[in-house]
């Protein structure tokens, strides 16, 4: 009797448990085929994205083949040259300064912030502009990549699809990660690279809950790109790679270190030359939508005699990467598009920052092999070799993103065989370029907008929480709440939690007043007391839920 009662309770325990289960499975099947969806039209997306910029840019430059544009381009007349990029930037000026409310281009970063702060949701007029005005720069001469708008677009469109499903919390990031994965893949044909990438960059955690799905949008991505361009890498090596890799470590060490100042130098050019450019605009009055024609005037005037800055810069890359530069074209053109960017950037016009950095990468590493092999002929392999790392090494440096690169790096030129000299060259650069930077330029930017998110949840987490929303409501206001209000002890109801922590460490106070500040010339209003346990405590949830995310 026994034994049959245990038989029953295991069998009632199984029926209450299997649909359990089968609900669980049937989630996740229902969230793989979202994310499936999602990674076809995320793909398809930035394949007409691409596709659209090769026919604006023929329709300026003429017959469009990315492996000879510049070539292409240098045979236009002087004043042609010059005139597509300015008619370009004031477009792009014109669009900013009446769809956006501080002209601004939105990008990665924005896509980044929208993650961890804002459920994955981003603007959508603003975005549609930038979308515009970057398809505009990249048609018209301007020194970036497609990668930064293509990741934007993508994640619009989870930013809808979330709306659409009322989805928010982990679900909202997951299906951000799924079409930044499928936009990154599609735009390159590097399925690998897309997924990882969407987890080191955007999600910044590896947690398995999303890996299928986001794999599952990258693999969609994939195939769209290859029904549209077919089974082909980005860069076509004609040359078999060769590597005396223990001979050459100290070689690719040495590299990795130069490409990670390399990096640095670009990201701190395009801040540097962001401020100068203000400054100059607030002093001189200049209206906004004028900027991006300034820069597209000077970036035409350089182009008229080194056109290999005019837009994403494959012609260049491809002859680094075949070895078919000498090293004071490589040295130069590098320096140029350093230059390039920095305008195109400074200058508030449209792109990304990774193509011009597997330009500027590779050209540093041509150099470097090139001064390499000639010292040490005997014991050196290809000087294109290095061009390989060193496209590698600066873009992940840029990216803060080593793993993803490195794949995005082999899956762009099919080359395997020089695996590990271009990790060891990619390891040093990221090592060096975050010891001077807020680990990556999207993180970076993201600082100088107050916005901290490279320090880790631990700093942003702070900033979810209102104060207004962790307060206690006062119902009555004693004279021991004015007292502290004068003496400087209270938080705004507009404020957030990032403000009220350091205010209790650093007075010992067990409660703040939170005061409502209507304006300049109303009174005071204290609406209610934050206690520092509460503060304590709902950053402690946060944290919690944070880490279950992130290890789920």
């Amino acid at each position: 009797m026994f034994g049959a009662e245990r038989a029953k309770e295991h069998l009632k325990t199984q029926a209450e448990v299997m649909p359990f289960h089968a609900i669980r499975l049937s989630k996740h099947v229902m969230f793989w085929l979202v994310a499936l969806g999602i990674g076809v039209v995320a793909g398809g997306a930035a394949v007409l994205f691409r596709l659209a910029i090769e026919a604006l840019q023929s329709f300026f430059y003429g017959p469009y083949d990315a492996l000879n544009f510049h070539t292409y381009a240098s045979t236009l007349p002087w004043y042609w040259i010059v005139l597509i990029p300015t008619i370009g930037g004031i477009v792009v000026g014109l669009i900013f300064h009446f769809l956006t409310p501080d002209g601004r281009v939105r990008s990665v970063a924005d896509v980044i912030e929208a993650t961890a702060l804002k459920d994955g949701r981003l603007e959508l007029k603003e975005g549609i502009a930038s979308a515009i005005a970057s398809w505009i720069t990249l048609s018209t001469g301007g020194s970036a990549g497609r990668e930064g708008p293509v990741v934007h677009i993508a994640g619009m469109l989870a930013s809808k699809v979330s709306d659409w499903l009322n989805v928010h919390g982990v679900t909202a990031r997951d299906l951000t990660g799924c079409a930044v994965a499928a936009a990154v893949s599609a735009s390159f044909n590097a399925p690998l690279a897309g997924a990882l990438f969407a987890l080191e960059v955007i999600l910044r955690h590896f947690a398995i809950h999303a890996f299928a799905p986001i794999v599952v949008a990258s693999a969609a991505g994939t195939v769209v790109n290859r029904l549209v361009f077919g089974d082909v890498t980005e860069f076509n090596l004609p040359m078999a790679s060769s590597l005396e890799f223990y001979v050459e470590l100290p070689a690719f060490l040495l590299l990795g270190i130069i490409c990670g100042l390399v990096a640095v130098v670009l990201m701190k050019a395009i801040f540097f030359a962001d401020d100068i450019g203000t400054l100059i605009q607030t002093k001189l009055a200049i209206p906004r939508w004028v900027r991006p024609a300034i820069a597209g005037l000077m970036l035409g005037g350089i182009a008229t005699q080194f056109p290999v800055i005019i837009g994403v810069g494959y012609e260049t890359t491809f002859a680094a990467l075949s070895g078919d530069l000498l090293l004071h074209e490589a040295m130069i053109f590098a320096v140029l598009k350093v230059i390039a960017v920095a305008i195109t950037m400074s200058g508030r016009m449209g792109g990304g920052v990774f193509s011009p950095s597997l330009m500027v990468g590779a050209l540093t590493g041509l150099s470097f092999g090139l001064i390499a092999t000639g010292f040490f002929p005997e014991v050196s392999g290809e000087g294109a070799l290095y061009a390989l790392a060193g496209m590698g090494a600066v873009s992940a440096a840029v990216l803060g993103a080593p793993i993803s690169t490195t794949l995005i790096v082999f899956e762009m030129t099919g080359d395997w065989q020089t695996g590990l000299a271009v990790m060891v060259a990619v390891s040093l650069s990221t090592a060096i370029s975050s010891r001077y930077v807020d680990h990556s330029f999207f993180l970076t930017l993201l600082e100088r907008r107050n916005v901290h998110l490279a320090a880790g949840p631990q700093t942003y987490l702070l900033a979810l929480f209102s104060n207004k929303s962790v307060m206690v409501p006062l119902l009555e206001v004693e004279d021991k709440h004015w007292d502290m209000v004068e003496k400087g002890l209270y938080v705004s109801e507009r404020g957030t939690l990032e403000g009220a922590i350091p205010l209790f460490e650093r007075t010992g106070a067990r409660y703040v007043p939170v005061v409502r500040l209507s304006g300049e010339n109303e009174s005071v209003e204290i609406v209610g007391v934050l206690y520092h346990l509460d503060a304590l405590k709902a950053y402690n949830k946060a944290l919690a839920a944070t880490a279950a995310e992130e290890h789920s």
